[in-house]
């Protein structure tokens, strides 16, 4: 007979669990859960998703099912994608495993690395093209980063997106990185370009620009154009306006910044790391800039820009006309459009839906009338 007092002495556990395995009620290397499976109900949705988009990030489709419901954690879903064999087989992604890779080390305060992703098939009612762009920047040591949209990847346009991640990021590092962008360098030598020289002037930065071939070098804003495509730009839906999708990404970047890290042995998050980073406040003024942007007079003679419509000339149907902006000091001066007997106007703020008018542009409606073809 089977001392099960012995045994459990000898082994450091108790009884019942002894008994639990000689009779065959438990298998050695086999957990039983204290939970239920709470994937269960969302299996389908996961395999279609799956299905449907085979690089979708475990991260963002773990989003999706807390949405739904999903209680469990981010382990268990990942566990279950594998399990259950959730995921297509990619030949390609197998073949890109294993690479050898190297960590810098950046120092707290030292560098904050840019470059633009350019997001395809933006929603047509942008009228953006086939891509609408985003400036990105990364704070390299706790890894924070932020983005802005902007109609085109320009110097201007460059000059304030660059302005407003500074200030969403918290302030500036000392050093500025880049690939060899043709609006910060020449690209074949990677000098960079007196206009831009002048803008790091302004900031107090220094700008460097990565070697050729080199797009590792500047991996923490890597990382983050990946978590910006697969995490905010694959999940925006149709309707949603610019001003919705930039409110997005601010929330999904805030979030973000709740990642776990460890430092020097001890937990902490990236939000924790960028606060104790020794930034400096930007300058009291913009970068002077001049943007334009093409926009469209609607037979009203009003022009949409930002979200507030403004008073243009009246026009004989549908006319593009450029709309230009001097920023020269935080808030920007205001903007001004030409297109014939084109108006000036101060520039309301973008978060609400303002209509400008002035007495010589309703006259110049009521001129409209006359003009052939017109009611």
């Amino acid at each position: 007979m089977v001392d099960l007092s012995a045994i459990a002495r000898h082994l450091g556990r108790d009884r019942k669990t002894i008994r639990a395995y000689l009779s065959g009620a438990r298998e050695p290397g086999k957990r039983v859960r204290s939970e239920p499976v709470v994937i269960a109900e969302f299996v389908p949705y996961c395999r279609q998703r799956l299905v449907d988009d085979p690089h979708l990030w475990a991260s963002t489709l773990f989003d999706e099912v807390v949405a739904l419901g999903f209680t469990g954690s981010y382990p268990s879903l990942t566990a279950a994608i594998r399990d259950l064999g959730l995921r297509p087989h990619c030949e390609a992604c197998d073949r890109s495993k294993g690479r050898d890779t190297a960590v810098i080390a950046h120092p707290a305060g030292a560098e904050t690395q840019w470059d633009w992703l350019e997001l395809p098939d933006p929603p047509s009612a942008w009228g953006l093209g086939k891509h609408a762009h985003l400036l990105v920047g990364a704070l390299a040591h706790s890894s924070r980063w932020r983005g802005v949209l902007a109609t085109s990847e320009d110097f201007p346009h460059l000059v304030e997106a660059m302005d407003a991640v500074v200030a969403r990021l918290g302030g500036l590092t000392k050093v500025w990185r880049f690939d060899r962008m043709s609006t910060v360098c020449y690209p074949p030598t990677g000098a960079v370009l007196p206009s831009f020289g002048e803008v790091a002037k302004h900031y107090g930065v220094t700008v460097v620009i990565c070697p050729p071939r080199r797009g590792n070098r500047k991996g923490v804003v890597e990382k983050a154009n990946h978590s910006a495509a697969q995490r905010w730009w694959r999940t925006l839906p149709d309707e949603t306006t610019p001003a919705q999708a930039q409110a997005l990404l601010d929330r999904l970047t805030a979030r973000l910044d709740t990642r776990k890290r460890m430092l020097d042995g001890a937990p902490t998050t990236v939000g924790a790391l960028a606060d104790a980073e020794p930034l400096r406040p930007p300058p009291g003024v913009v970068f002077p800039a001049e943007l334009s942007d093409e926009r469209t007079v609607t037979a009203q003679g009003l022009v949409s820009w930002r979200g507030n419509s403004y008073s243009d000339w009246p026009v004989q149907g549908a006319a593009h006309a450029p709309h230009r902006e001097t920023q020269t000091r935080r808030p920007p001066s205001p903007p001004r459009y030409r297109r014939g007997r084109g108006r000036a106007h101060a520039r309301l703020d973008g978060a609400g839906v303002v209509m400008v008018r002035d007495d010589g542009h309703v006259a110049g409606l009521r001129e409209r009338r006359s003009w052939p073809g017109s009611r």
